[in-house]
């Protein structure tokens, strides 16, 4: 474990240099055309493999071999001050990779998680499975199934997610599925779907208000049949957990052992989105703080007005803030120091700054704001993604509230 500090080292101001330089002399000359095209966008991602920015190689020494936790957002905010969208799409198989990591053994981790990435010349993509369409926020409620043969040790999966970032495009699909309904979340397990397995196919295709670039839909599943092997931390640990959960359906102070495989994810990578979310809202504040220094009303620059300097400096002061919230935040997940839902409070703040500090923007920039011609017009529209993907700004609030008070808030 790390000692607690906020301090970037010098590999980790390197690397913000570093994909500082890629943000801005690849990702953002090509952000508003991927946008436009709604398409994902190959060729960047390619761009991102080739530097070593999109691999296993980084993912695992940024995700794994960094004590502070600090490597990951640092390179999330850098990336997303670029383009929002582009961003989603080279750290998109992360989700993936974090689901096998933090549900599978560590021989499954060795053998998926590369293959969610390939190689520079073969670019892989990873997807993670969790939402349906009658379960988003309510992720108890899956009504994938799954059903093991134990006879043939195969599992066999049916039911439709939605909201898939790289659904039906990846190589990797990370499934969650329940295996045993009556027991909600806690009867639910995770399973590496491989390339070209049959019965797995792409649903409709999301046209979406932001993020536009990354590529979001159904993944539907008919019979889809892995083997036993594709259990994510394997059948002993399975069952050892379900026994558990149904011991405390009966004996209620009875602790259920393990914590749903979606839940587990999520509450790992909410510092990186938080990140995700500073980014777009750094980058609107930037470009609105350039542009009243330049725009002039009355015969001055429009920041000479408090009205504008006030907004401005409220902005950075949010974002601040949040970044604070942020990387704190990520120190304790990876050093295991949750107490208040730390991660759940990033998420909620950098999300709601950035869908705050991107809309400032527009204002500043008046008429000219609402236009496509300028940046942050997308960016707004990038920015609402964080107050609902991996949690709504309602469900962190819900966390943090039965963290606070140890009870089970409804």
């Amino acid at each position: 474990m790390s000692d607690y500090s906020l301090a970037f080292n010098e590999d980790q101001i390197q690397l913000k240099d570093w994909v500082h330089d890629f943000a801005k002399n690849v990702v953002r000359p090509a952000a508003e055309e991927w946008d436009e095209r709604e398409e994902f966008p190959w060729p960047i991602v390619e761009e991102a493999a080739k530097i070593g920015l999109y691999g296993f190689d980084f993912m695992a020494q940024a995700m794994m071999g960094d004590p502070t936790g600090l490597t990951m957002p640092i390179a999330i905010e850098e990336l997303f001050w670029g383009d929002a969208g582009i961003g989603l799409s080279i750290m998109g198989s992360g989700l993936a990779a974090a689901g096998i990591a933090g549900n599978g053994t560590p021989e499954q981790l060795v053998e998926w998680v590369p293959q969610c990435y390939g190689t520079a010349d073969d670019v892989k993509l990873g997807a993670f499975c969790v939402s349906e369409p009658d379960a988003g926020s309510d992720v108890s409620s899956l009504r994938t199934r799954a059903v093991y043969d134990e006879a043939k040790d195969e599992w066999t999966l049916n039911g439709t997610k939605a909201w898939i970032t790289n659904g039906g495009i990846a190589n990797i699909h990370v499934v969650v599925a329940a295996v045993d309904p009556e027991l909600k979340g806690r009867g639910q397990a995770s399973f590496i779907i491989p390339p070209n397995t049959p019965g797995l196919s792409m649903g409709q295709k999301y046209k979406k208000h932001g993020i536009r670039a990354s590529h979001t839909s159904e993944v539907v599943l008919e019979d889809v049949k892995v083997p036993g092997n594709c259990l994510l931390g394997g059948k002993d640990k399975l069952d050892e957990k379900l026994a558990k959960a149904r011991e405390a359906l009966t004996k209620p102070k009875v602790e259920s052992s393990g914590k749903q495989p979606a839940m587990a994810t999520f509450e790992a990578t909410r510092p990186a989105v938080g990140a995700q979310a500073i980014g777009v809202a750094r980058a609107a504040y930037e470009y609105a703080l350039e542009y009243a220094g330049e725009r002039t009303a009355f015969g001055k620059p429009i920041i000479m007005n408090q009205s504008i300097a006030f907004m401005l400096a409220d902005m950075i002061t949010e974002i601040d803030a949040a970044r604070l919230l942020v990387h704190r935040a990520a120190w304790l997940s990876r050093n295991g120091k949750y107490v208040n839902a730390e991660g759940s409070q990033s998420k909620l703040k950098a999300g709601r700054v950035a869908v705050w500090v991107t809309e400032r923007a527009i204002q500043i920039l008046g008429g000219y704001g609402y236009t496509r011609e300028y940046p942050v017009e997308r960016m707004h529209r990038d920015a609402k993604i964080f107050d609902i993907f991996e949690g709504t700004e309602q469900i962190q609030q819900l966390v943090i509230a039965r963290a606070i008070s140890g009870r089970r808030i409804e």
